[in-house]
């Protein structure tokens, strides 16, 4: 059964992802920038897999949504520790 709340999250997701298209340019600035669109694609999926899990292949498709969670996670870090220690040296 599809809840009203995992609509609105993939509605305003792909809202997200059309402005990613359309500001691809100024989204390149961000330092790591791909790592950080990573983290949200897998985001995504997991939310379209959210949805899709209630009509058909509902175990794999809900095992597939937690993975894209856990990767988009792991992405987030490792974006957010590339940022933080850039600059600095070891030693």
């Amino acid at each position: 059964m599809i809840q009203e709340n995992e609509i609105v999250m993939l509605m305003l997701g792909f809202g997200v992802f059309i402005f990613t298209l359309a500001y691809k340019k100024r989204i390149k600035r961000i330092p790591e920038w791909q790592f950080f669109m990573a983290g949200f694609y897998f985001l995504l999926a997991a939310w379209f897999l959210t949805i899709f899990e209630s009509f058909f292949l509902n175990n794999l498709l809900n095992h597939l949504e937690h993975l894209s969670y856990a990767c988009s996670s792991t992405i987030m870090l490792i974006w957010c520790c590339r940022i933080i220690f850039r600059n600095k040296q070891v030693g």
